[in-house]
């Protein structure tokens, strides 16, 4: 008896294995765009704080900016990311990986400015400088490999390595040793 035939992961620049939630903030990538990048961020809301649904609400535009103090900070951003990977490794998809999301900011890396146009935005459940959770990883090196198979990714980052001195993320917490162990990635993918 032969195997049954594997899911289909990618439908569209959307993952299978993630809980699908639309954000409004993203667009189309320019032409002859080569999604060649990974960018890990890490994000918690309010900061250090983990659980509830702030990041998903930021992300969709319904974040209740009275509810924290901290919110009023980020009252009218309209940002996104393609992926969220909560502490016990749950994923959560904002926007198809075939379309632009607003992760990167300013940016530059690989010769390249404004990094959201090539690139694939990871968010982690994670303060910068903290340490993240052995599902996170797990499951961040599954997707990294899900996205090498269906994209040309050529490099592997952090927030901190293509706006150095605007952001710090995912930051000194962040195990890249452990992330190449897991990952059968040449040595070139990641940052030096």
């Amino acid at each position: 008896m032969s195997d049954p035939t594997p899911p289909l992961i990618w439908q569209q620049g959307w993952h299978a294995q993630a809980l699908r939630i639309d954000s409004p903030n993203f667009g189309p990538r320019p032409e002859h765009s080569c999604i060649d990048l990974i960018l890990i961020h890490s994000i918690s809301l309010p900061p250090g704080e983990y659980g509830g649904h702030a990041v998903q609400n930021l992300f969709t535009n319904q974040l209740d900016w009275d509810a924290h103090p901290y919110f009023q900070t980020l009252r009218g951003l309209e940002v996104s990311a393609h992926f969220f990977i909560r502490r016990d490794g749950s994923v959560l998809q904002f926007v198809s990986c075939d379309d632009r999301a607003w992760h990167a900011g300013k940016s530059f890396y690989r010769g390249r400015s404004d990094c959201n146009n090539d690139s694939i935005g990871i968010e982690l459940e994670g303060l910068e400088g903290d340490l993240f959770e052995e599902a996170q990883y797990q499951r961040l090196a599954r997707l990294c490999r899900d996205l090498r198979n269906h994209y040309p990714i050529q490099h592997l980052a952090g927030h901190e390595h293509v706006a150095p001195g605007r952001k710090k993320d995912p930051g000194s917490g962040f195990d890249w040793t452990l992330m190449k162990e897991l990952l059968d990635f040449p040595p070139q993918v990641f940052p030096l």
